[in-house]
């Protein structure tokens, strides 16, 4: 294995984490556990890492949090973040629009996968593990062939929401806690989301893995707003 401090690796970036403060205010939690299916963990777009994080994000399941919800990516076989579907390579970038953005205005840079998790295919399944039965709602993600959705909340132009919003906003959600995969896209894009909708946004770093290690991630999250934590904070607190 090669050593991280050698000359040119870069060591994987790790945020500064804190307590969740126990300050009298109103605080009635919600676990969001992003994409934990085959394709991210061992499959055609395994993220490194992914398989370790099961037995962390399943003891946080078990805690009494005011919901449980789980995401899926859900694509069809031609969506547009397949490389295949453009016959171009794997993780090379194009610029997408939406469907209804006949003008072409405003135009998102797009990563092109594997083909992944794919409607009805194993691919798409939670990963065997993973505690399954405690999800109150589970939202799908990338259902329309044309149209990006890394965030749990909606689509990645803000155009169409999913049920996420209504969801908490019914559960009276003040905290909203992420863990899953990738930690520098579907992850990343939801905590943004969830500070934009007005809640307070935990990622807890030792239940997340990330394709990239790259500390610029973590630091656009720092600075719109996101905090981080641990599963062992989070355990002192929600008990």
């Amino acid at each position: 294995m090669a050593d991280s401090t050698q000359k040119g690796v870069k060591p994987a970036y790790t945020p500064q984490t804190e307590p969740i403060p126990d300050d009298g205010k109103p605080f009635v939690p919600a676990l969001l556990v992003i994409d934990m299916q085959n394709d991210f963990v061992y499959g055609s777009l395994a993220v490194p890492g992914a398989s370790n994080i099961i037995n962390r994000v399943n003891q946080l399941i078990d805690l009494p949090f005011t919901t449980k919800v789980a995401t899926r990516d859900y694509h069809p076989d031609n969506h547009v973040s397949f490389a295949k579907t453009h016959q171009q390579e794997p993780f090379s970038r194009i610029i997408i629009y939406h469907p209804d953005d006949r003008d072409e205005l405003k135009g998102l840079e797009q990563v092109l996968w594997p083909v992944h998790c794919v409607a009805k295919t194993v691919g798409a399944d939670f990963v065997p593990g993973l505690t399954q039965t405690k999800f109150e709602k589970t939202i799908f993600k990338g259902t329309h062939r044309k149209v990006e959705s890394y965030s749990a909340f909606r689509d990645a132009w803000a155009r169409d929401e999913s049920e996420l919003p209504g969801h908490l906003a019914e559960h009276g959600i003040t905290d909203v806690f992420c863990v899953g995969l990738a930690g520098d896209f579907c992850v990343k894009y939801t905590a943004l989301d969830a500070v934009d909708y007005g809640y307070r946004t935990w990622v807890v770093v030792d239940c997340v893995k990330s394709i990239s290690q790259d500390e610029v991630a973590w630091d656009k999250l720092k600075s719109a707003g996101v905090h981080f934590t641990t599963s062992e904070f989070v355990k002192k607190r929600i008990a």
